[in-house]
């Protein structure tokens, strides 16, 4: 599995699941999770059981490896989050086109759509909290 080959012991999901059962595919994920609802996402209580109550409003702002990390859906916000320097990494989707930028000392990500729906190009984005650095990755 590419996610054990990058050594990703977290996924961060930006949202727009659309359906409880894209849990069946990530729950074969061994490693920590954690979500927040997209616009696509009506279904958000049998999401949330079906991710063990780790998909939760946005923002959401939690802390892995010492690093504070914001996530969004919308894209609205994620320019002053960056901007504020109170978080060193903001993840956000909404857009679904795969972005990666510095932002002074914040790393800034959204990786595109797995799903290759909108655009036809299905990506996600590893980050490495400890150099604050990531990857997009595309899927062929």
């Amino acid at each position: 599995m590419i996610l054990q080959a990058r050594k990703v012991e977290h996924i961060l999901h930006a949202g727009d699941y659309v359906s409880p059962f894209t849990a069946r595919v990530l729950k074969k994920f061994t490693g920590g999770f954690t979500g927040i609802f997209g616009n696509n996402d009506g279904e958000k209580l049998f999401l949330r059981k079906m991710f063990n109550d780790t998909i939760h409003p946005q923002p959401h702002i939690l802390t892995l490896h010492d690093r504070k990390i914001v996530m969004m859906h919308e894209h609205d916000l994620v320019d002053a989050l960056a901007d504020s320097g109170h978080f060193d990494l903001v993840v956000y989707g909404h857009t679904h086109k795969a972005m990666l930028k510095k932002v002074n000392k914040t790393l800034v990500i959204n990786p595109g759509e797995l799903g290759g729906w909108l655009y036809g190009t299905s990506s996600f984005a590893v980050a490495d909290l400890e150099r604050m650095e990531g990857e997009i990755i595309p899927l062929e």
